[in-house]
């Protein structure tokens, strides 16, 4: 199993109820090909740094998960089909990034 994060940015334009839908969409998909939910995070409608589809912004969500490598393919797949997702970068973490990840997320709990 090997740790991925993915960052996705969705269409400014959804309502709530779409976003929810769409992020659990993924969520679930991931879980059903045998992937572990480690984080999701919701950063909110942030500006970006030149348009995508004539969009000035956009909502931003992170996945951190655990998956087989095959996973990743047909879940990246997934992600260009649906017309909701304007960008998506997924990265495999090395050691250093999983450190790193679990160091922010312990930094955004103890601020909460």
């Amino acid at each position: 199993m090997n740790h991925y994060e993915t960052v996705f940015i969705l269409n400014p334009v959804l309502s709530d109820t779409q976003i929810e839908e769409t992020v659990k969409k993924f969520e679930d998909f991931l879980i059903k090909n045998g992937a572990k939910m480690v984080a999701k995070e919701n950063w909110g409608l942030k500006k970006l740094a030149y348009p995508i589809q004539h969009k000035k912004s956009g909502f931003y969500h992170l996945f951190e998960f655990t998956a087989p490598g095959e996973v990743i393919a047909p879940y990246e797949v997934e992600l260009i089909r649906d017309e909701r997702i304007m960008r998506f970068l997924t990265v495999k973490l090395d050691k250093h990034a999983i450190a790193w990840a679990e160091k922010r997320r312990n930094k955004l709990k103890a601020k909460a």
